[in-house]
C-alpha cells in the first residue's frame, strides 16, 4: 500500500511544524505502507534543523516541485519586516510591516504559498497517472496544501486525507488580522469546502474536532507526540537552581503575565526563593516579555537561548527542575495542544500549564498526572502551584510519575493512522 504525503515543510525545516508527518513517515512502513512524500524544491524556512534529517527512512522517495515565495522577495528587502508580517503576532509593527500583514491577510487566501497549488497539482496529476498511489495526505498550515489535494480528487478522483495541524480559521492569530469582510467569508467558505471534500479529515485535538463535526462525519483525532529512539547527548542531570523552562516561542500574545506576578511574589515573600529561582527561555521570546516583565521584575537568573536543534532541546527540558507550557490566550485555546506537551511528558519533569482549565492541553495532563493547568487569569491557583513544586524542590522530592505516556509515542500514533489509512482503502 502506497500514500502520497503532501508537505510543505521536511527537513532541512526546523521546528515544530516539521515534526507530525517526520515521524509519521519514520514509523509507516512498519505497518505495511509505503509513504511517498511530496515537498517544496526552494521553501522559505524561518528556522533550520539539519539534524531531523537524520528520521527519513532510507530509500523514501520524495518528490519536489519549485515554489514561488512572496516571503523571498519581502525577506530581501527587509529581513525584520519579513517575520513580522510572518507572525501577525508583533504588538507595534512599522507602517511597511502593516502593509505587508494586510496584503498577505486580504489578498494570500488561505496563505502565501497559494502560488505553489497550480504547479504542484500540473506535476501530481503526471506522477498519479504514472504511479500506483492508494491515498493522497495534505498537512496544513500551509493550508493551501489542501486546495491541492481537493484539485486531485476533483480531477482524477483520488481518495483523500486532510489534516489540520493547526487550525485553519481558529488559529490563535487568526483574529488579529487585519481581514475585510469579504476576505473573511471567503476563508470561512474554503475551510467549509475543504472539510466537505476530504473523504477523511485528521484533527489534533477534541475541541478542533467539534468544529468540523457538522461538515464531515469521518473526523478523527491524533494528537502529536514523542519519540524516545531520539539520541540524547548527555545523561539526565537535574539543574541545581530551581528551573522554570520554557521551550520554544513566547510571543506577546503567549504572556503568561500572572506567573510573573506570582514568582515576583513569591521571591518576595518567601526567604531564598528569589535566588533559588531560574528562568530558562529556550527559542524564541518576544523582546517586549523581556523588558516589560522579566527585566523590571529583576529577576536573579534568567537564561535566555535562541533556536537549538531538537535533540538539544530535549536535553534542557530533561534537566529542568519544572517545564512551563503556555497557550495563546485567544477564543480557540481550548483546541490548542502546543507539540512540546507530548515530549515535556517523555522528559518526565512537573508540568506548570497556563491555558484554559477545561481544555484539551488540561485533558491530557490530568489523564498523565504529569502537572497542573491554571487559567490565565488564576494567579492564586499558579501561585499555589509554584510554591508547591518549590518545597518539594527543597526537599529534593521534586518528581512525577507519568501515567499512559505509551499512549503519546509516534509509534503508536502511527499505529492508529495506518489503521485510519486502510480503512479508507480497503
Amino acid at each position: 500500500m502506497k500514500v502520497l504525503i503532501i508537505t510543505y515543510y521536511w527537513p532541512p525545516a526546523g521546528g515544530p511544524g516539521v515534526q507530525r508527518w517526520l515521524k509519521f513517515v519514520k514509523y509507516l512502513r512498519s505497518f505495511g505502507i509505503e509513504p511517498v512524500v511530496f515537498t517544496a524544491d526552494n521553501p522559505y524556512y524561518p528556522t533550520l534543523d539539519a539534524t531531523l534529517s537524520d528520521d527519513i527512512p532510507e530509500g523514501i522517495e520524495v518528490i519536489k516541485c519549485p515554489i514561488f515565495e512572496p516571503n523571498n522577495i519581502v525577506a530581501k528587502f527587509k529581513k525584520s519586516e519579513a517575520q513580522q508580517s510572518a507572525g501577525f503576532l508583533n504588538p507595534n509593527p512599522s507602517f511597511f510591516a502593516k502593509i505587508l500583514i494586510y496584503i498577505r491577510a486580504n489578498y494570500f487566501i488561505p496563505d502565501a504559498r497559494m502560488f505553489w497549488v497550480k504547479p504542484a497539482v500540473k506535476k501530481l496529476k503526471k506522477y498519479l497517472s504514472e504511479n500506483e498511489i492508494d491515498l493522497v495526505i495534505t498537512t496544513g498550515p500551509p493550508h493551501s496544501l489542501h486546495l491541492i489535494g481537493m484539485q486531485l480528487k476533483e480531477k482524477l478522483g483520488v481518495k483523500w486525507l486532510a489534516d489540520f495541524r493547526d487550525p485553519w480559521t481558529s488559529i490563535d492569530y487568526f483574529h488579529l488580522l487585519p481581514l475585510t469582510k469579504r476576505a473573511r467569508k471567503k476563508h470561512f467558505k474554503l475551510e467549509e469546502k475543504v472539510v466537505k471534500s476530504a473523504d477523511s479529515v485528521l484533527m489534533v485535538s477534541n475541541h478542533a474536532k467539534k468544529k468540523y463535526e457538522g461538515f464531515n462525519s469521518k473526523i478523527n483525532v491524533i494528537t502529536n507526540g514523542f519519540d524516545t529512539e531520539d539520541k540524547l547527548e548527555a545523561s539526565n542531570i537535574l539543574d541545581e537552581k530551581f528551573s522554570i523552562t520554557h521551550i520554544g516561542s513566547m510571543n506577546s500574545e503567549r504572556n503568561p503575565r500572572n506567573l510573573w506576578y506570582a514568582l515576583k511574589e513569591l521571591s518576595e515573600e518567601i526567604d531564598g526563593f528569589g535566588n533559588d529561582l531560574e528562568l530558562k527561555f529556550i527559542g524564541k521570546v518576544d523582546e517586549i516579555i523581556f523588558k516589560n516583565e522579566i527585566d523590571s521584575r529583576n529577576f536573579k537568573h534568567v537564561t535566555k537561548i535562541n533556536y537549538v536543534p531538537h535533540i538539544k532541546a530535549k536535553q534542557y527540558q530533561r534537566e529542568s527542575q519544572v517545564l512551563l507550557i503556555v497557550v495563546n490566550d485567544y477564543p480557540s485555546a481550548k483546541e490548542m495542544i502546543p507539540g512540546k506537551t507530548f515530549e515535556y511528558l517523555q522528559a518526565g519533569r512537573p508540568i506548570i500549564g497556563i491555558a484554559p482549565e477545561d481544555g484539551d492541553l488540561a485533558g491530557i495532563l490530568n489523564e498523565a498526572e504529569a502537572g497542573v493547568v491554571a487559567d490565565f487569569k488564576n494567579k492564586a491557583k499558579i501561585k499555589t502551584e509554584v510554591l508547591r513544586l518549590y518545597k518539594l524542590y527543597k526537599e529534593d522530592k521534586l518528581e512525577v510519575d507519568i501515567k499512559n505516556l505509551d499512549n503519546f509515542h509516534r509509534r503508536n500514533l502511527t499505529k492508529r493512522l495506518s489503521g485510519i489509512i486502510k480503512n479508507m482503502v480497503k
